[in-house]
C-alpha cells in the first residue's frame, strides 16, 4: 500500500481510540479516529484508502453491521476487528462478513501491528492486481469485433485454419488478424495472450458487443 494509506480506528471508547491512535502513529502508520462506525460512513465518500480497525461491539452500528454496510456499497478496505472476550461469536460474524482478522482484548501491541501490516499488503497487491485486469480488458475494447471473434478461436485453441472456416474469411486474414491481436494486446507469445486474456475474465464480456467489423 502507497505511504498514503490511512488507518482508520473506529472505537466508542475514547481512551481506547486515543492508545490505538497514538500506537500507531509511533509505528509510523497515518491515522483517522472514528468515534462511531456512523461518523465513519457519513466520511467515507472522503476518507483516503487504506485499513480500518474498528471495535465490534458498537452502539447505533456494530463492526458486523459495519462491514454488511462496506460490502453493500463495494468498498474493499481491509478491516481487522477489535473484540472483548464475550464478544467473540460476533466477531466470527464479522469475519464471515469479511473482515480480515480480529483481536481479542487484551492484545499484544505488535500483534495488531503486524495484522495491519499484512492487511495493508493484501490490499495493495489485490489493488495492482485489479490494475493489471482493467488494463488488458482496456486493450481487448480496443480490438475489433473481427479482432476478439480471432482472440476468442486461439484461446479455444483452434488453429489458424479452423478459425477461418468458422468466420468465413481466409487462413491468410485470420494471420493479419491475429498480427493485429497481438500488437494490440502487446503479446509476443500465444501462450502470453492467452494468459493475458483469461486474467481479463474474457468470458465475463460478450464476444463482439462493442464494434462493428472493421
Amino acid at each position: 500500500m502507497s505511504a498514503d494509506a490511512v488507518v482508520h480506528v473506529i472505537d466508542d471508547d475514547e481512551s481506547v481510540r486515543k492508545s490505538l491512535d497514538f500506537l500507531l502513529r509511533a509505528a509510523g502508520f497515518r491515522t483517522a479516529t472514528y468515534e462511531t462506525a456512523t461518523a465513519f460512513l457519513q466520511a467515507l465518500p472522503d476518507v483516503a484508502p487504506g485499513c480500518i480497525v474498528t471495535d465490534v461491539k458498537m452502539p447505533e452500528v456494530s463492526g458486523v453491521d459495519l462491514l454488511k454496510t462496506l460490502r453493500d456499497r463495494d468498498v474493499r478496505m481491509p478491516v481487522v476487528v477489535i473484540t472483548g472476550h464475550a464478544d467473540v461469536p460476533m466477531a466470527v460474524e464479522a469475519m464471515k462478513n469479511g473482515a480480515v482478522d480480529f483481536l481479542e482484548k487484551p492484545f499484544d501491541d505488535e500483534v495488531l501491528l503486524v495484522s495491519i501490516r499484512t492487511a495493508l499488503a493484501a490490499a495493495a497487491g489485490a489493488a495492482e492486481r485489479e490494475a493489471a485486469r482493467n488494463d488488458l480488458r482496456t486493450r481487448i475494447a480496443a480490438l475489433s469485433r473481427r479482432e476478439r471473434e480471432v482472440l476468442d478461436g486461439l484461446v479455444a485453441g483452434k488453429p489458424n485454419k479452423t478459425i477461418a472456416w468458422d468466420l468465413g474469411i481466409s487462413p491468410r486474414t485470420v494471420e493479419i488478424y491475429r498480427a493485429n491481436v497481438m500488437t494490440k494486446m502487446r503479446a509476443v507469445s500465444l501462450s502470453e495472450l492467452v494468459r493475458m486474456t483469461l486474467l481479463a475474465e474474457l468470458d465475463d464480456q460478450p464476444a463482439g458487443s462493442a464494434d462493428p467489423v472493421r
